[in-house]
Order: structure tokens, then sequence, then C-alpha cells
């Protein structure tokens, strides 16, 4: 597990001195600012504007840096020819892929509490104290860096055997049909087709469910979040992303690299 965390640092150096990051952190509380604006416009629901515009440019910031950076963890490495140097060391293929995904969700870890930070002191700024319903804006971040990780992995997955133009583009299509999950189980045609219906229920437990992690509204509106949710979507995302993971390191296992 050392050399994993040689790897997971070096991972997260290499995003941070990366300018995109700052760029996207910035444009995140630039929107978080904008929301004070839009709240004098929107009286008496300025924590509602600001919560909801806030969470909003968290997620997307998020989904751009786990999708574009994620796909290209590995196929840069090899692309620079990097990677095989890396593993004439002892080094494992898997210990590789581990610590690139460690790193990836540490960088997203310290963005999101940056950005986290700045809805918050915008908050305060605004109602100029906070309040017990304000955990669940809390409670929605998580969920949002546990969608996040879960994207990292599929990202990874991807990328360990296809070009990162493909895998942006599986990656994105598994995020979008993980939004419908829950239609996908309630489909019913017009014209009755057990053979569909049958297979989209299917593809519903096999896709990742990212409808679980969207609870911006109760966030928006100050309403509890059950702690057995908390307890599922935690244990949901290890042990997809410990599948999904498992899944990369088989397949980059027989690539060959030569």
């Amino acid at each position: 597990m050392s050399r994993v965390g040689v790897v997971a640092r070096n991972t997260f150096r290499e995003a941070v001195r990366d300018r995109v990051l700052y760029n996207l952190v910035f444009f995140a509380l630039l929107m978080m600012a904008a929301a004070i604006l839009v709240g004098q416009i929107s009286i008496g629901i300025e924590d509602l504007v600001i919560v909801s515009l806030g969470l909003s440019a968290i997620s997307v910031i998020g989904l751009l840096i786990a999708i574009f950076i994620g796909v290209g963890l590995v196929y840069k490495e090899m692309d620079k020819r990097t990677l095989y140097a890396l593993l004439a060391k002892p080094v494992r293929r898997w210990e590789f892929l581990l610590g690139k995904f460690g790193g990836l969700v540490l960088t997203l870890t310290v963005n999101t509490a940056a950005m986290a930070a700045g809805l918050f002191l915008v908050l305060l700024y605004v109602k100029h104290s906070l309040e017990r319903t304000d955990i669940a804006v809390l409670i929605a971040i998580y969920f949002i860096l546990l969608k996040l990780a879960l994207i990292v992995a599929l990202a990874m997955l991807f990328s360990c055997f296809t070009t990162p133009l493909l895998s942006i583009l599986f990656t994105s299509g598994l995020y979008i049909a993980g939004l419908f999950i829950q239609e996908m189980r309630n489909f019913h045609s017009r014209t009755p087709n057990p053979a569909l219906e049958g297979l989209l229920r299917g593809l519903s437990y096999l896709l990742p469910n990212f409808q679980n992690f969207d609870v911006m509204a109760s966030a928006t509106h100050g309403r509890t979040i059950p702690a057995s949710l908390i307890l599922e979507n935690s244990i949901y995302t290890a042990v997809y992303c410990a599948i999904v993971l498992l899944t990369a390191a088989a397949v980059f296992s027989r690539r060959n690299l030569k």
C-alpha cells in the first residue's frame, strides 16, 4: 500500500500543478458570488437560490474534472511512455491504477472542500448565521463527492482499453443513463413489450444509480436527509467502485504495453 500511496501523492501533485483545475475552481467560486447578486433580485428566497446555484456549480465543475482528467490518467502515462519506467520498478499494475484513482479522488476532495467553503461563506454573508438545516447542504456536497468518485472509477476503466475521446463518451453516457434508473424500472410502453421492459429493468440494476445521490431539492429547502440514505450511498459507492476498479485491473493486466 505504500507504493499505492506514492502513486496517489504524485497524481495529486501533478493535478494541483495543472492550471485547468485552478480555473475550474475559480469559475465555481465566481458562480457562487454571482448567486449573491441573483439572490438580491429574488427577495425572500436568497438562500434557496444560492444553495441551488452553489450545489449545481460544485457538481458540474466536479464532473468536468472527474471525466476529463480521469480518462487521461492511464492513457497519458502510456502516451508519454512514463508508464514503462514506472512498471519497471516494483509497482504492480493494480497498484498503479489504485494510486491514480486515489490521487484524483484526493484532488476532487480538496477542490470540492474549497468550493464548499466558498458556498458556506456566501450563505453566512447572506443569512449572517448558519442554521442546523444547513447540514443538509453539507450532506448534499458529500453525495456529490461520492458521485464523482464513482465517475472517476468508470473513466479509469474505459481509459484502460480505449482512447480518451471514446472514454469521455462512454463515461458521459453511463452518467446520463444513471440519472434515469427509476424511469427504466418503471418503464411501461403503450405497446407492452415484456422483453424490452425486462432488458431495461436488468440494465437498471447493472448501471450506476446516480439518482440516489441527487438530494439538491432536500438541501435547498432544508429538509432532513435520512441517515439510512447516507449509509446506503456510502456502501453503494464503495462496493461499486471496488467492482469497477477490479474490472479495470483485470483489463489493464492483460493489455500489451509493448
